[in-house]
């Protein structure tokens, strides 16, 4: 993972410091790109210890659908808690956006209308359509956007997003029978958030070529406004003296029907020996 310490690198040395939502302070740059050739390993952050079984579940229920807090939690993952609501919601966040992305709310019949599965199309289109370059999925929607200036609980309350999306769309690409995936974040916790969202897409991207009966090619990942909080700076000093080590390898263990069939249980690592885990503070 020689390609993200250079980012974390890049920004310990020529980023700019600045405020933020969260009021703690960032240390920033703008416009970043890391490219993974996912047939070399798998791009999971070796120079601290990451809970490599929170990316699966988060993905497995992202493709799920569900914007409810009450799965992942039966699956020890707790770290969308701190902005749902009492009830465990978040609103329409990335699993609403990818399964039914566009719909609306239609008082008259009480149901949601005009819905698209985003990830269902984008399937259908790699199998027919391979080389369009159409294949994108959005989790942008201008009329769910949450309002800065509520708490994220206050938004769902409004039927709102409790989190502007950070990484906002993927594209697809397929060439010589290999699928390639490309991300976009728009904010990037450097040291906490980007580890995860590699990993994420990587695995998003394997189990999309499994599916589509493709080979996988490269993830790239880019960024736009790639910072380090200020109270994660010392910590990010004692990563960086650590030095990488040999990246793991995914194994799918079954194929299911459709994408949406994948279980936490179905993916495994092997081979991962990180450093030691590191305590990173999460801004809200």
């Amino acid at each position: 993972m020689k390609q993200y310490l250079e980012l974390l690198e890049k920004i310990m040395k020529d980023g700019t410091d600045g405020p933020d939502r969260t009021g703690t302070g960032t240390r920033s740059i703008f416009g970043h790109q890391m490219r993974f050739n996912l047939a070399a390993g798998f791009p999971l952050v070796t120079t601290r210890k990451i809970f490599f079984r929170g990316v699966v579940v988060e993905l497995v229920w992202f493709l799920s659908g569900s914007t409810n807090t009450e799965w992942l939690n039966e699956q020890g993952v707790t770290i969308w808690n701190q902005w749902a609501d009492d009830g465990g919601d978040l609103g329409p966040m990335y699993g609403k956006q990818w399964r039914e992305g566009n719909g609306r709310w239609d008082v008259q019949l009480d149901a949601m209308v005009n819905t698209r599965d985003q990830i269902a199309e984008l399937i259908a289109g790699l199998r027919s359509r391979p080389h369009s370059r159409r294949q994108i999925v959005s989790a942008w929607n201008l009329d769910d956007l949450p309002d800065e200036s509520l708490s994220p609980q206050q938004n769902v309350a409004r039927g709102k997003m409790a989190l502007a999306p950070c990484h906002v769309l993927f594209q697809c690409y397929v060439a010589a029978g290999r699928l390639s995936l490309q991300v976009y974040q728009r904010s990037a916790d450097v040291p906490v958030g980007v580890p995860y969202n590699i990993a994420e897409y990587a695995l998003l991207t394997h189990l999309l070529a499994a599916q589509c009966r493709l080979q996988v090619g490269e993830l790239v990942w880019t960024g736009g406004d790639c910072h380090v909080y200020k109270d994660q700076l010392a910590l990010v000093d004692e990563q960086l003296r650590r030095a990488p080590r040999e990246l793991p390898q995914l194994v799918l263990k079954r194929k299911p029907g459709t994408i949406f069939g994948y279980m936490p249980e179905d993916v495994e690592l092997e081979g991962y020996r990180p450093h030691p885990a590191m305590k990173y503070p999460v801004s809200v």
